[in-house]
């Protein structure tokens, strides 16, 4: 999947003025986007438009207008964009409660060991992306992870008799859920993306 480039980046009164189409456009898209695992854990699977997105907002919050910081949240946000045969998600750990949320980041500090993509009889273990200020015994609340599915595992998405589910095999958090078919299609698509 292509990086985002900077010509496609709008300046903050171009931005402002498609903002409304954009952002409706982009939550209907992540409606498909998104998966639950769990009372606790939600995935949003990132594409080009998400990361354009983010740049745009980001931009936008801060008022960037220099041209070295918006190449800066370019080359950042560009991490997000998979690679290609990957998929990449942010995955966001949910807790109402501070105290329970906190004991859980604990408890599931190891889950990088314990956390795959299942495409039919083929797994992807999750690569965790390295945080800066991560602690060693605490998972962070927000997670950006990789799986390294291969070109071919778009003909898995797209066939609805292959059994798809990101699998959480951590004994304090056991998931399994199952890739619904909007957001296989959605996956496919991004596999398949030059």
């Amino acid at each position: 999947m292509r990086k985002v480039e900077r010509s496609e980046v709008l300046p903050l009164g171009e931005y402002e003025t498609i903002r409304p189409r954009f952002l409706e456009r982009i939550i209907a898209a992540k409606k498909h986007r998104r998966l639950a695992a769990g009372d606790h854990m939600t995935f949003i699977w990132e594409n080009r438009d998400t990361v354009l997105f983010q740049i745009q907002e980001m931009l936008r919050v801060e008022r960037i207008t220099r041209e070295k910081a918006i190449q800066h949240e370019i080359d950042t946000y560009n991490e997000l964009v998979p690679g290609d045969g990957e998929l990449f998600a942010t995955l966001m750990i949910e807790y109402d409660d501070a105290e329970e949320r906190s004991r859980a980041l604990e408890e599931l500090a190891n889950l990088k060991d314990h956390l795959r993509l299942r495409l039919g009889p083929r797994f992807a273990p999750a690569r965790f992306e390295a945080l800066p200020g991560e602690e060693e015994d605490r998972l962070p609340a927000v997670n950006y992870v990789r799986f390294r599915v291969g070109p071919e595992a778009a003909a898995a998405l797209r066939d609805a008799s292959v059994p798809c589910a990101l699998e959480i095999t951590h004994p304090a958090y056991p998931v399994e859920a199952r890739l619904p078919e909007a957001l296989r299609a959605e996956l496919a698509d991004d596999l398949e993306e030059p």
